[in-house]
């Protein structure tokens, strides 16, 4: 047998093969344990549990005779501390109802309903509720108020006055004699 082949020192270029092979996994075992400990510390912003929000349902029906009214326009302006938070609209259903969910507990809010043929409703309330149940009655629209007639607070409607001569005004005509 050739004792000599395995008894021979390693070449230099072996030795360079062991050594940076050693050096890459030293490395993949520190970028392994760097990751891990990166997933442990929390960076960017912290997350923020959202506030509870309130389920309101609006249905909207005619005043007259209590049918539900379908695709109306239904939009809740929220404010948040004072802040305005901006709006949502929501259609109506066939059966009258809108509903929401997404109006945190404690907002003030604002609801208008808008449907071609009825008077525009609006109301405001703090949405302190876990739940709230709305119902609006929409009705026809009615004459519009002027400054320039005189309404139902004001007295009667405009009456038309004929001007009556007076004295100042009246023509005397002397005839020769």
């Amino acid at each position: 047998m050739n004792w000599h082949l395995y008894n021979r020192e390693p070449s230099r270029a072996s030795h360079r093969t062991s050594l940076l092979l050693l050096a890459g996994l030293a490395c993949g075992c520190f970028f392994v344990s760097s990751a891990l400990h990166a997933q442990d510390q929390k960076r960017g912003r912290k997350y923020k549990e959202p506030p509870p929000v309130a389920h309101i349902a609006i249905s909207v029906v005619r005043a007259s005779n209590g049918k539900p009214v379908e695709n109306a326009a239904v939009i809740f302006h929220t404010f948040h501390e004072g802040k305005d938070q901006g709006n949502m609209e929501v259609k109506t259903n066939e059966d009258g109802k809108a509903v929401l969910d997404v109006i945190p507990i404690g907002d003030e809010v604002q609801v208008q309903v808008f449907k071609a043929g009825y008077q525009t409703y609006g109301e405001s309330f703090t949405n302190d509720l876990a739940a709230r149940d709305l119902e609006i009655k929409v009705k026809p629209p009615t004459g519009q108020y002027s400054i320039y007639q005189k309404g139902p607070l004001e007295g009667n409607a405009q009456q038309s006055v004929t001007p009556q001569p007076t004295q100042s005004s009246a023509k005397t005509t002397k005839t020769p004699n």
